[in-house]
């Protein structure tokens, strides 16, 4: 099952235990954050 793949979900999994969610939710945000200033 592929998980959510936006912001808000990714925010909230960071507060998550799953370690592996948490990585992946951060490289989320990350991916996002770059993209947002390289659009600017």
């Amino acid at each position: 099952m592929m998980e959510k793949q936006d912001l808000a979900s990714a925010r909230r999994r960071l507060r998550g235990t799953n370690l592996k969610s948490r990585k992946r939710a951060l490289k989320i945000l990350h991916d996002a954050r770059r993209n947002a200033s390289k659009a600017k």
